[in-house]
């Protein structure tokens, strides 16, 4: 991997105003992600591991504190070059599947291609990637046809379809069975090796954690150790 970090996080600070009280989320956080690297963020809920995915993200701003995704600083971006940033350099997939749901799974990849100024040509390289996904053979259907395993591929088909450098996933598991969860972790580690995309997925599961490179581990808006690579 190399040295220079993809993602260069630095004393990051988010702190909520709940009526009249201060309600700090991250107090902080240092962390560096190198290309290619697969990293679990584990934690229990309201140890700020959601906060942290959507400053990445570039969905919330931080209090204060530094972040650079591919050697871009956030806080130097307007609102619609961080957009940019978002749509062609960061991938997502959440726990809710997010499919709109009056449109084929073709479609819902379609439109995300659309937005990310991705390429409307045959693309032989997304094509390996359905097929990895196992979906090629659902693209004609809309969600609701679809069980739930089969919407979460069409999520990460969607999230991936422009070739982000960066894929963000947020509890991806969480509203599968046992057997569609292992199936969905393999995906993405399959998807890490073969493309060199840097992953980061939140997840409470310290067995869904194993699949990643390393795990970060987060209690109180506090990283408390890194374990791994």
């Amino acid at each position: 991997m190399s040295s220079a970090p993809v993602i260069e996080i630095q004393d990051l600070r988010k702190t909520y105003r709940v009526g009249q009280v201060d309600v700090p989320a991250l107090r902080g956080v240092d962390l560096a992600v190198q290309p290619g690297e697969f990293l679990s963020i584990v934690g229990p809920s309201g140890s700020g591991k959601s906060t942290l995915f959507h400053i990445i993200g570039g969905l919330t701003p931080p209090t204060s504190g530094k972040v650079r995704i591919m050697d871009q600083d956030l806080a130097s971006l307007s609102d619609a070059g961080r957009t940019r940033l978002r749509r062609r350099t960061v991938g997502f997939v959440f726990q809710k599947f997010n499919l709109l749901p009056n449109l084929t799974a073709r479609d819902n990849i379609a439109v995300a291609r659309y937005l990310g100024g991705g390429s409307q040509k045959a693309d032989p390289q997304f094509d390996e990637i359905l097929r990895l996904l196992g979906i090629s053979q659902r693209l004609g259907h809309k969600p609701n046809a679809l069980s739930g395993g089969e919407q979460q591929r069409i999520a990460i088909a969607r999230a991936v379809v422009n070739r982000p450098a960066i894929l963000l996933a947020d509890e991806p598991t969480g509203n599968l069975d046992t057997a569609n969860s292992k199936a969905v972790l393999e995906i993405l580690r399959d998807l890490n090796q073969r493309t060199g995309q840097t992953i980061l997925m939140i997840t409470h599961n310290t067995e869904a954690a194993a699949y990643g490179h390393s795990t970060v581990h987060m209690r109180d808006g506090q990283i408390v150790q890194r374990t791994g690579a």
